[in-house]
């Protein structure tokens, strides 16, 4: 009959199960990473939306005062001129990021009339000039964000 040795008894991990746990935490800290930094690709997108929103706006209220409403860029952010309010509060003058600037033509005219000539305003990042949005009409539909081309 065999005997069993007291301290031959196995103990710990394997060296195989260390490395699967270890991989396993390596990748979700990284998707965590991820999924919290702002990269500067999607702090533009959401100016150009917000701008693109404003712009429509400014054009309504153009189109239901009968005024002439201008959207210009100034050095810190930019200005409505003629809106007075917008929805019931001041039209806002700030980017959202203070790294945000205009390239090109920083004039629109949103109306009064319903149809307006075709119009666009590039965004970019000083820290990225590289990539850049636009926010642009046709005069009849929308401003919608597009990319550079």
């Amino acid at each position: 009959m065999p005997t069993l040795a007291v301290g031959n008894k196995q103990r710990g991990f394997t060296l195989l199960e260390l490395l699967v746990v270890v991989s396993i935490m390596a990748l979700a800290t990284a998707g965590v990473g991820l999924a919290l930094r702002d990269t500067g690709t999607a702090q533009l997108e959401r100016e150009a939306e917000r701008l693109a929103a404003l712009l429509e706006s400014g054009r309504a209220q153009s189109r239901a005062s009968g005024v002439p409403v201008r959207w210009q860029a100034v050095a810190d952010g930019f200005r409505f001129d003629g809106a007075g309010r917008m929805a019931g509060a001041e039209a806002p003058t700030e980017w959202l990021h203070a790294d945000t600037s205009v390239r090109g033509p920083d004039t629109l005219i949103l109306g009064p009339e319903p149809l307006i000539g075709p119009q666009h305003i590039t965004l970019v990042q000083r820290s990225q000039p590289e990539s850049a949005l636009r926010v642009a009409t046709d005069g009849l539909r929308p401003f919608s964000v597009q990319a550079t081309p």
